[in-house]
Order: structure tokens, then sequence, then C-alpha cells
């Protein structure tokens, strides 16, 4: 059965929520956002493209910092309102250079960081 990325539920945005997760190992990077667009685009290119929010483009991930995402596989939730994206990730996720944008725990109350940035 082909895929129609309309087949999926977007928010009243037309939005939808995508996790991003390292096809090897299965860690966490990040959570973004896709339209149907952004969708197409990724499945059709191979280069994981969301939808940012604040400057209401596309985005593609490390159009600008060398630190994509490629596709190695797309899964829809069962109520079809997330996707998860398994990717092949090449550098850092996080805009503030570590692997992970979820670098913090919440331990006994207090947050604690339990990533440093990469070099550092």
């Amino acid at each position: 059965m082909a895929f129609d990325p309309g087949s999926l539920k977007y928010d009243d945005r037309g939005l939808i929520p995508v996790i991003a997760q390292a096809a090897e190992g299965g860690e966490v990077l990040m959570m973004a956002w896709m339209n149907s667009e952004a969708v197409t685009r990724t499945l059709e290119t191979g280069r994981v493209t969301y939808w940012s929010r604040s400057r209401q483009a596309f985005w593609v991930k490390g159009e600008s910092s060398g630190h994509v995402q490629h596709l190695v596989e797309m899964r829809v939730d069962c109520d079809r309102d997330c996707l998860l994206v398994l990717v092949e990730q090449v550098g850092p996720a996080c805009h503030t250079n570590r692997r992970s944008c979820f670098y913090t725990a919440l331990r006994d109350g207090e947050e604690t960081e339990i990533m440093a940035p990469l070099g550092a």
C-alpha cells in the first residue's frame, strides 16, 4: 500500500510532532515538527526536513551546520499523529553542540546536566 502523507493527523497548524532517534544504538536525539510537504521532502530526498515554527520555513537538518540527518526509516505511530524517524546523525543533533537535545535529567527534584557539549 502506497503511503500518503495526507493520511496523517496534523494539528490545527498543519503540523505533526517528529522524534528523531539514532538508527544505530537507539538514542533519542531530538523532537521537531513536520508538515505534509516536509514529510514528502524527507521521503523523497533521504535528508530529514522539518518545519521551523519560528521561521515559518522548511529546515533541512544540517543545512547550515553540516550536522545532517540521513533518513534510515520513517515510522508512523498507531494513532497516525506522531512520527519517528530513525536517522544516521552526522555530528551533534542539538544546537548546543550535544549529541542529543535531551541532556538534562530530573533527579531527586533537581535538574542535572548528564551530557557535555561535544569537544568540551
